[in-house]
């Protein structure tokens, strides 16, 4: 009997050191991420509401990539709040690539509050159909 084996691309989010500073008084979130794997990439969404490509970051320095994300709210004009279940806040996730991840070809993009990046895999780490032969 043959067995089936299924190369898993291990997903850990990293750790944020103890000793980290903020220079703002503001909250930060985590964001909810959803991981998706296909043939050659995975694809990684982020739901941060109230950002756009001009106010999240997106970088890699060596193997952990982190996505960041601002968001300016401003109570319409000559309104305030009389109560509120939303709190404005940053958003803020790192996470550690694998060598399985092509960082030559990360794309990002952001619609409607939602991160979505593409992680292509390595040509080591693409799935890869086998032709079998009948004898």
């Amino acid at each position: 009997m043959a067995t089936k084996e299924a190369h898993a691309i291990e997903k850990r989010e990293a750790q944020a050191p103890t000793m980290t500073e903020r220079l703002s008084e503001r909250k930060v979130y985590m964001p909810r991420t959803d991981i998706y794997e296909t043939d050659s990439s995975l694809v990684v969404l982020a739901d941060m509401p109230g950002v756009d490509e001009r106010s999240v970051d997106v970088t890699l320095d060596q193997n952990i990539l982190t996505i960041s994300g601002k968001v300016e709210y401003a109570p319409p004009a000559g309104h305030h709040s009389a109560y509120s279940e939303y709190e404005v806040g940053d958003y803020e996730r790192t996470f550690e690539l694998s060598d399985e991840v092509d960082r030559e070809g990360i794309t990002a993009s952001v619609k409607n509050g939602v991160l979505k990046l593409t992680l292509p895999k390595s040509g080591r780490a693409q799935t890869k159909k086998i032709a079998v032969k009948g004898e």
